[in-house]
């Protein structure tokens, strides 16, 4: 979330920040909101202070007066001392309940984008930072979707999943469970050259986790919980991963701290079905690698642009058609500044899927996370995060299996061969 010291000393960046996201009017109030309810916590805060220290100051003259012989002036002041703490009980209760409301208040608000982000609300009003420039692949005639695929080549089955679980749960089988462990293991060993390091975190996560990264309470309706426990299936690995770091002081000379991890994701994906959503396209489980950076505020776009390169590198070495958008501020998740979305061509299906996105969170993750560092100086800051999908199997895969296809079969990039034990489907 956003700090209220930033909130109060850049009030107007703030604002236009949230314009960017389509933000307007009554929207915009709760900014305002925010600072009337922080005065209100100051002034509760000073009346606890001073009420507590004079509740200190006289408790000590008690025994003195005591010492001294004046019974009845310590009784006196022994009562006063009563209603101080009384006084103090009640001011605590409202200083909780203040704190409470502008915990609520903050919540609400979305990350103040980065000043390079276009303003837009929707998808239509990104901008492409790099087109592909190269001839789409040519397929042959009878070429075929990749759900086809899969039902001709017996990869993944879709019916198997809903007897099993539901909708949106595809069953791997074969060449195609085959091919799926490959690119994962072929994304982590990418990764970990690159310099980050290999986590295997828990698929499940208490609120404090979700709440750390953003995924609550702004997205409670994508995410599958499991409720006798108070558990969430996490949707991503950035999930568990960042919050390694919660409530931690890392020396600055740690950072930047680089780690991966492969997990499967959960999401509900609520109210996103349709006719453009068939296979893979948007299913409710899939596989990802995960690259996550806890980064120094002065480096941390730096990193930005170094966890977009690694991305890019997979897909060439993938040999797959490609394009880099950056996203506009109505089209970025809550939690972000800036984000690069990447997005393969299918040729079957003759659309742009996206496949990662690559964002800065600035301090808005570790802010809720309390997530600091230590300078050379000793003084304690927030660090940034930044996290990507490096990457995301199920459209991969799809793009994979359309775009190589021929009669004769399906050719494998040739990266994963070693990965697969097999050239061709």
């Amino acid at each position: 979330m956003l700090q209220v010291k930033v909130i109060r000393e850049e009030k107007q960046r703030i604002l236009n920040g949230l314009r960017k996201r389509g933000w307007t009017g009554k929207q915009l109030n709760v900014i305002d909101r925010i600072i009337e309810v922080d005065d209100d916590r100051r002034k509760t805060q000073k009346e606890l202070d001073d009420t507590l220290a004079e509740s200190n100051r006289m408790a000590k003259s008690i025994g003195q007066l005591m010492g001294q012989g004046k019974k009845d002036e310590a009784e006196a002041m022994k009562a006063q001392v009563t209603t101080l703490k009384t006084q103090s009980k009640a001011l605590e209760e409202q200083l909780g309940a203040i704190v409470a409301q502008l915990d609520e208040l903050l919540y609400s608000v979305p990350n103040c984008p980065h000043r390079s982000v276009p303003k837009g609300k929707t998808a239509d009003d990104n901008r492409v930072a790099k087109d592909w420039k190269q001839p789409f692949p040519s397929l042959h005639e009878g070429a075929l979707p990749h759900w086809d695929l899969a039902k001709k080549y017996n990869l993944f089955d879709f019916e198997l999943g809903v007897k099993l679980t539901g909708s949106g749960f595809p069953v791997y089988r074969g060449k195609g469970a085959r091919l799926q462990r490959a690119l994962i293991q072929f994304f982590l060993d990418e990764a970990v050259k690159a310099g980050y390091e290999e986590i295997l975190p828990p698929h499940l996560v208490n609120e404090d986790t979700a709440r750390g990264t953003g995924q609550l309470p702004d997205k409670e309706a994508q995410m599958y919980k499991c409720d006798l426990d108070n558990l969430y299936l996490i949707p991503t690995a950035e999930v568990p991963v960042t919050n390694i770091l919660r409530d931690e002081i890392v020396p600055v000379k740690e950072l930047p701290l680089r780690m991966t991890a492969y997990t499967p994701c959960f999401r509900r994906e609520a109210g996103a079905w349709g006719a453009h959503v068939r296979g893979l396209n948007r299913v409710h489980q899939f596989d990802k690698v995960e690259i996550v950076q806890i980064e120094h505020p002065d480096n941390s776009y730096k990193s930005l642009q170094g966890m977009v390169r690694h991305v890019e590198k997979l897909m060439k070495k993938l040999e797959l058609p490609y394009r880099i958008l950056l996203l506009c501020g109505g089209d970025m998740g809550f939690a972000a500044a800036k984000t690069f979305d990447f997005e393969v061509w299918s040729a079957a299906q003759e659309r742009w899927l996206e496949v990662s996105s690559v964002s800065n969170f600035e301090t808005f993750q570790s802010n809720r996370m309390k997530l600091r560092f230590r300078d050379e100086n000793g003084k304690i800051e927030l660090a940034h995060t930044l996290n990507g999908s490096a990457l995301a199997l199920a459209r991969i895969v799809a793009a994979i299996l359309e775009n190589n296809q021929t009669p004769e079969g399906i050719h494998i990039p040739k990266v994963l061969h070693k990965y697969t034990g097999f050239k061709t489907i």
